[in-house]
């Protein structure tokens, strides 16, 4: 497995670099000391692991993760100081972390689940996704979401999202330039949605009022909205009262 160990003190990176050359499943391919060349190294090295550390100066390790993009994520292990705040969001979200110093058997349990991620694209652009929310309270956060096209797993930032619509079992993420696949139900969509610009305008659709380009009034209580792709959406007389908050805005 490729890994990629990040963390601005030299000495911590040579630690777990030693602690890691005694698995053999394991090949360090490279290092980075901040997060600007974290993420210059895992587009190019493409590594199926990164042991990435928070603190670190031109970019931290949360602004790391919420900066990956494209249909191949490594699997993310955090390593920290202790920080009790940090930890609690980590164990309420399932995420992998490592307390500094990294003991040898914390470090096998790490990289034994790890082993077993790096063929479950799916469950690691969700454990993305969950580093990417976790952060300390007061924190800047962005959400992401998570899209399939085919076998490949993509995260969007939720500005990039025009609208979530259900068709049957399916719920399609559209964007300006496709459609990808949720692996979420609408309703679990709307009810992570906290950020105001997402507005339900039908049981089976809600838009980014950021991007309604045009709305039409087709009788009292009914409305066409037109969005920046040119996608038309009709407005249910349920979902009418959200029509309002769009035009306040």
């Amino acid at each position: 497995m490729k890994t990629l160990i990040v963390d601005d003190e030299p000495i911590a990176r040579r630690v777990l670099r030693e602690g890691l050359e005694s698995f053999p499943e394991v090949v360090v391919v490279g290092e980075a000391g901040d997060g600007r060349e974290a993420l210059e190294k895992i587009a190019r090295l493409q590594p199926e692991i990164v042991f990435l550390d928070l603190q670190m100066p031109v970019m931290s390790g949360f602004e790391v993760v919420q900066n990956l993009s494209g249909p191949i994520l490594p699997v993310i292990v955090i390593v920290t100081a202790f920080d009790q705040h940090a930890i609690q969001a980590f164990e309420a979200g399932a995420i992998d972390y490592l307390l500094k110093p990294v003991s040898e058997a914390r470090l096998r349990t790490s990289v034994e689940r790890a082993r077993h991620l790096t063929s479950r694209p799916r469950e690691i652009a969700a454990n993305v996704d969950r580093i990417a929310s976790a952060q300390p309270a007061g924190a800047i956060r962005s959400r992401k979401i998570v899209g399939r096209a085919g076998e490949e797993y993509f995260l969007l930032d939720l500005d990039e999202v025009l609208a979530f619509q259900a068709e049957r079992e399916l719920v399609w993420i559209i964007t300006a330039k496709q459609r990808l696949l949720a692996t979420q139900s609408l309703r679990t969509i709307g009810e992570r949605l906290a950020e105001p610009q997402f507005q339900r305008v039908h049981r089976n659709a809600i838009v980014n009022v950021n991007q309604v380009r045009k709305m039409s009034a087709l009788s009292s209580q009914r409305w066409l909205i037109t969005l920046s792709n040119a996608l038309q959406l009709v407005v249910s007389k349920r979902q009418a009262h959200n029509i309002r908050k769009i035009l306040q805005w």
